[in-house]
């Protein structure tokens, strides 16, 4: 059996920024207070990071569908905090939570956010790119 490594907040974070800053056409943009990092692609936002009260926490665009099932899934992800609730989804360091689904996630936002640009603009095949063949 797998050892599932526990990610906490900042780890978390760290994680989620490293991948998110890695992917083609991504910027990173810094909003002071509340301190708010926005990751976003062709000036679209594919995910945030703040701390909730106490919590640093990362926010991703998830489909809608998929966004119902991992919250039901996993207890550290929940509805996207100050976003739309069944586009956006909040996830925590916590128990449920490990390195290769943050960076599945990501990928899965930045994808989504992606396919939603004039084709263009898109600095890669959001239906093909991280994908695994």
């Amino acid at each position: 059996m797998e050892e599932l490594i526990t990610l906490d907040g900042q780890e978390l974070q760290k994680i989620a920024g490293d991948c998110g800053v890695g992917l083609p056409g991504a910027d990173l943009e810094h909003r002071v207070g509340p301190d708010w990092h926005l990751y976003k692609v062709r000036g679209k936002v594919f995910m945030l990071m703040t701390d909730m009260p106490g919590r640093p926490v990362v926010i991703l665009k998830a489909d809608p569908g998929d966004a119902a099932a991992l919250r039901e899934q996993y207890a550290d992800i929940t509805p996207g905090y100050h976003m739309n609730k069944r586009h956006w989804i909040t996830v925590e360091g916590g128990g449920t939570i490990d390195e290769k689904l943050v960076k599945e996630l990501v990928i899965d936002s930045y994808r989504l956010v992606v396919g939603g640009l004039p084709q263009s603009e898109q600095p890669v095949d959001p239906r093909t790119y991280g994908r695994r063949a």
